[in-house]
């Protein structure tokens, strides 16, 4: 019997087309070296903590994306769908995020002072470009490599040999995007691309979409360059 392939690389579905279609850039993001010193608690404190720092304000800038997702869906289920992520990510996922950079010795105050690194402005003013100039699948595509490319992330960190469990301070970060929850989120979120697809997705739409999915991507990965060359 053939292995089951999991919703990541499911090439029924539209993520698993668009990642097949951007093998390159996606597995240099979801294995990039800050991943992989990540999971072998090998990264240096200082490059996760300026990481930690710029995903503070990468967060602020997420949450107005899903704020022009409520604006760009057509359909109260869609609203209602964007508008439950937009209050997940204001009043829960932001404040786990600071009390986990407080035990980083990172303070709120610290993280609103530091300037935005130019590789976080470049990504996230790109979602939302993409979101202004387009409709609400095409924002979603421009989502989807944060929001279902963490879940792969730490699928495939719990899954590796060479991940470092015990005394692996950065375990709990593993743990979060390797975690049920996490995982059940982005399945929903790549269930979501197929909603969405159904209904505005036509054969020569499919290269365009790749297009930003591609550069998302690229987008990423200048992320975890950001975080582990310390570039401000």
């Amino acid at each position: 019997m053939a292995e089951k392939k999991s919703f990541f690389q499911d090439p029924n579905t539209l993520f698993g087309r668009l990642t097949a279609a951007c093998v390159q850039e996606w597995d240099a993001y979801v294995s990039h070296a800050f991943v992989k010193k990540l999971g072998n608690g090998t990264l240096p404190e200082a490059c996760f903590k300026h990481y930690l720092i710029q995903d503070y304000i990468f967060l602020i800038h997420f949450a107005r994306a899903w704020a022009l997702a409520v604006y760009k869906s057509e359909t109260l289920t869609d609203m209602r769908a964007a508008s439950a992520t937009l209050s997940a990510l204001l009043n829960m996922e932001m404040e786990m995020h600071v009390k986990y950079c407080e035990g980083w010795g990172i303070t709120r105050d610290e993280m609103e002072r530091t300037p935005e690194a130019r590789a976080n402005m470049a990504y996230t003013r790109y979602v939302l470009e993409r979101g202004l100039a387009g409709d609400i699948l095409d924002l979603h595509v421009a989502l989807a490599p944060c929001v279902v490319g963490y879940a792969e992330i730490g699928a495939r960190l719990l899954s590796d040999p060479a991940t470092k469990r015990e005394h692996n301070r950065y375990w709990n970060w593993i743990a979060l995007y390797s975690g049920d929850e996490f995982q059940k989120l982005a399945k929903t979120a790549a269930q979501q691309l197929d909603k969405l697809a159904a209904v505005r997705m036509t054969p020569s739409r499919f290269e365009n979409l790749v297009k930003t999915f591609r550069q998302a991507t690229l987008l990423e990965i200048g992320f975890w360059e950001m975080g582990l060359n310390l570039q401000t």
